[in-house]
């Protein structure tokens, strides 16, 4: 073993030790699952957001409907991910109860930024916290806000965020990137749905089919959480 191995070997068993070149290597190997992670894309449209994510269905006898990649921050607020689900769900259930405090002290609803950054808040901590883990997830994060303003941000798992106008994470980014920055326009929320379902589509080629992902939106109309069914996706996909 030479000498370089031993070194990144001992850097990266503390997230609190920067390396001699100045990384964290703990937070590297935290972006790497999400690189593994299941695919998920977001799309900002003029009338409100649409989340698309691949449930990535390891076996036949696991029931689709039972795989939980969508969450309901609030009825405004939706949000997926790609990494280890199980750190976003613990993510999500802190933001919940964030926008349900907000509503009960302000009779307001809570703004989309706030919920973002309350998760990074949480993220970054773990980057500097003996004892600790980075979360090992990314998030994508959409919603319309009291004003009317539709937002879509993207959490990385060492605390920054970025807001996007459409973006993907997960294992298909590599692939379904360049056709988000090719095809991507302003467009209604019913053309976002085909259009995050043909992104997945082309990863997934022939593996893929309605069971497997799912999708959320969020329309202008209403600002309400809404899951579609597979017949609702079907109809979108033919």
């Amino acid at each position: 073993m030479n000498k370089q191995m031993v070194d990144k070997m001992g850097y990266d068993r503390s997230i609190t030790m920067f390396s001699p070149d100045g990384r964290l290597l703990q937070v590297e190997y935290a972006k790497k699952t999400v690189k593994q992670g299941s695919t998920a894309l977001g799309i900002a449209c003029k009338d409100g957001i649409v989340l698309v994510s691949d449930k990535r269905i390891t076996s036949k006898l696991i029931v689709p409907g039972a795989i939980e990649k969508m969450f309901k921050v609030d009825t405004h607020i939706a949000a997926t991910a790609a990494g280890i689900i199980s750190d976003a769900r613990v993510l999500v259930d802190r933001v919940q109860l964030k926008a349900q405090q907000h509503a009960v002290t302000y009779n307001s609803n809570i703004d989309t930024l706030t919920v973002v950054k309350d998760i990074c808040d949480l993220k970054q901590i773990c980057t500097q916290s003996a004892g600790l883990r980075p979360f090992g997830v990314c998030m994508l994060v959409g919603g319309i806000d009291d004003d009317g303003e539709i937002r879509l941000f993207v959490t990385e798992p060492y605390g920054l965020y970025f807001q996007y106008k459409a973006t993907v994470i997960g294992e298909g980014a590599p692939e379904i990137e360049p056709f988000l920055q090719k095809k991507y326009k302003p467009m209604s929320v019913q053309d976002g749905i085909k259009f995050g379902l043909d992104a997945i589509k082309q990863f997934l080629k022939n593996d893929f089919n309605t069971e497997r992902v799912d999708v959320v939106v969020v329309e202008s109309s209403d600002r309400r959480y809404r899951k579609l069914g597979n017949d609702e996706i079907k109809g979108f996909v033919k």
